[in-house]
């Protein structure tokens, strides 16, 4: 983890170091966060489901995403035993605290786009993933 700078004068940037690289270190990767999106409702998700709204996600990387969130402590993996096993994932109370920060930055993300792409908010790349 991070040491503290001695000097009294320890500028407010890096004090956010050590934190940034926590939350980059749970959230790296392209499937991370839209992972953590589509498990924001209160119904939990079947892996089959979460691959076909992610679309074209591989078995191996989506697998590995649940994988690490679930380490993080991000997604709880509930198992059932039935014939055919079935396993749904959710958010933990750890993952749903991150939302309302998710929020801001999906507000702070709808002002830079109308500002700079042609992409409206819900675009059809975008909604294919809903």
């Amino acid at each position: 983890m991070c040491a503290k700078n001695s000097q009294e004068t320890t500028q407010p940037s890096e004090e956010l170091l050590c934190p940034i690289r926590y939350l980059l270190n749970i959230f790296s990767g392209k499937w991370k966060l839209p992972i953590v999106c589509m498990l924001s409702g209160e119904t939990p998700l079947r892996y089959s489901t979460i691959k076909r709204r992610l679309g074209d996600i591989t078995n191996v990387m989506l697998a590995q995403s649940l994988k690490e969130l679930e380490a993080a402590g991000i997604v709880h993996r509930e198992q059932y035993n039935e014939v055919p096993p079935r396993v749904e994932y959710r958010l933990t109370e750890k993952g749903k605290s991150i939302l309302p920060t998710l929020g801001q930055l999906a507000e702070w993300a709808i002002g830079a786009m109308q500002n700079e792409t042609t992409c409206g908010v819900l675009c059809t790349k975008c909604q294919s993933t809903t």
